[in-house]
């Protein structure tokens, strides 16, 4: 199972690092805990070599997940508890992690993580339709150069439909940049 979230490192200056990445669910082993599996090359990957923790933040404010896809990564921080690294001041919950291995690999290097502490911080009242269809565009955003224009277009398409039924200020908003940032790929390809 795949966890779509935004996940935060810091480098060894601490410099925050914000980006959205599906968390692999890892049951077996020494117990409950994510696989942080990022491309190469990337800040998250680098980030985590140097300080082996990340926080799993699980957010609604889908702006944040295009944002950072569009240029947009400045979003407030606050202190995690127990690991050096902070959290979303926006997160309904989230999930300290620690990094217990790596499994290497020359496209997506495997950061096997224990979660060390996890809080909520806010209800969670469920995704609209246009909340869940941001989060496909902005994978389909993240794969602008792996995927075929024809099927990026075609599964915009259907993804539109739900943004113009269900999308509230955030959603149009965060849609707004992903529709502007894909205009661009194309226009300058």
């Amino acid at each position: 199972m795949i966890r779509e979230t935004i996940v935060t490192t810091a480098d060894a200056a601490g410099a925050v690092h914000i980006a959205p990445l599906g968390l692999i669910a890892e049951t077996e082993g020494e117990g409950e805990g994510f696989i942080i599996a990022p491309f190469r090359p990337s800040a998250t990957l680098e980030n985590l070599r140097r300080v082996p923790f990340a926080v799993a933040n699980y957010c609604d404010d889908v702006r944040i997940f295009a944002g950072c896809l569009t240029g947009r990564r400045e979003w407030p921080t606050v202190p995690a508890d127990e690991v050096p690294v902070p959290r979303l001041a926006a997160a309904l919950a989230h999930a300290e992690l620690a990094v217990t291995h790596v499994t290497e690999d020359a496209q997506r290097p495997r950061f096997h993580c224990r979660i060390v502490r996890q809080a909520m911080h806010a209800p969670f009242a469920g995704f609209n339709r246009a909340q869940a269809a941001v989060i496909e565009a902005a994978i389909l955003v993240s794969r602008l150069t792996l995927l075929p224009r024809e099927r990026i277009e075609r599964e915009i398409a259907y993804l539109e439909i739900a943004v113009s039924k269900t999308a509230g200020p955030q959603e149009r908003e965060a849609w707004d940049w992903l529709m502007e940032k894909i205009r661009t790929f194309y226009t300058s390809s």
